[in-house]
């Protein structure tokens, strides 16, 4: 299965490390590499899933960027034994751990490059934050979700933008007060998770959305998830329609619109496109 494939492939190369980065071709894989715990986070694989992305995120290899997990979970959120640490920390030190986690859901979010969550297993806590900071979100029918912090007198604070963004208001409203567990049908509904697939089909479901990426230009990917950003929440006035109006006019001037436009004319595949190598 795909979850088994994956933890295969570390065994095999001796992966010890919390968080790994694989490569094959043009897709770069950052694997979460806590399975006994539950790819549950603490300070190193945070910092180590940051790093990992910035290092994808400036590979121009890489063209499209996959997040896994190794083991029976995606992700258990906090590791409680590393918060329970934190509960002798001062306040200073707890938002510097907090900030931790936000850069590592800021540099999943704003890495220039498509970003395809393979949710395996069960998802809790944080772990909801990664999924949603991903820009596409594939799961297995299997898999349950739970925004649990309040089970530990906790608040989901710093994933609940990246919640409410994938999911709107009232779902979180509920599911954050409620730490309910929903399965993946309904995260489907709510907008956690864009396809729910069986567990044996999620790599192949993955591997061929991440083929579909390759085939547009990296260039303008970039700058849509940065207008999309950029534009979310805002009045639809004079002012946000000459911003666009600019965005686009630079955008159209460029060379990979110029070649973009000269492929589809030529009907030959553009320069960035697989197809053509």
């Amino acid at each position: 299965d795909y979850a088994g494939r994956v933890a295969a492939r570390q065994a095999e190369a001796g992966m010890a490390e919390q968080v790994r980065i694989e490569k094959e071709g043009a897709f770069g894989s950052v694997v979460l590499n806590r399975p006994e715990k539950h790819n549950a986070f603490d300070e190193r694989l945070m910092d180590g899933v940051t790093d990992a992305f910035r290092a994808l995120g400036t590979d121009p290899a890489i063209r499209v960027i996959i997040l896994r997990a190794a083991g029976k979970s995606f992700s258990a959120g906090a590791d409680l034994t590393w918060m329970q640490r934190s509960a002798d920390y001062s306040e200073a030190e707890n938002r510097t751990d907090a900030e931790r986690l936000a850069t590592m859901l800021r540099t999943i979010d704003t890495v220039p490059k498509p970003v395809i969550a393979a949710v395996q297993g069960p998802v809790y806590g944080g772990g909801l934050g990664l999924v949603a900071a991903c820009d596409i979100a594939i799961g297995s029918d299997a898999t349950l979700f739970s925004i649990s912090e309040v089970r530990f007198g906790l608040i989901p604070a710093v994933i609940g933008p990246y919640v409410v963004r994938a999911i709107g208001m009232r779902a979180a409203r509920r599911y954050a007060i409620t730490a309910e567990r929903f399965d993946a049908a309904t995260a489907e509904r709510i907008g956690l998770l864009h396809e729910v697939v069986p567990l044996a089909g999620l790599h192949d479901r993955v591997t061929a959305i991440a083929n579909q990426l390759c085939e547009n230009a990296p260039g303008a990917q970039a700058e849509v998830k940065a207008l999309l950003r950029a534009i979310e929440g805002r009045p639809l006035d004079p002012a946000l329609g000459a911003e666009t109006a600019g965005w686009i006019a630079r955008v159209r001037a460029g060379e990979e619109a110029r070649e973009g436009i000269a492929a589809f004319l030529g009907r030959r595949r553009a320069s960035w496109n697989p197809g053509d190598r």
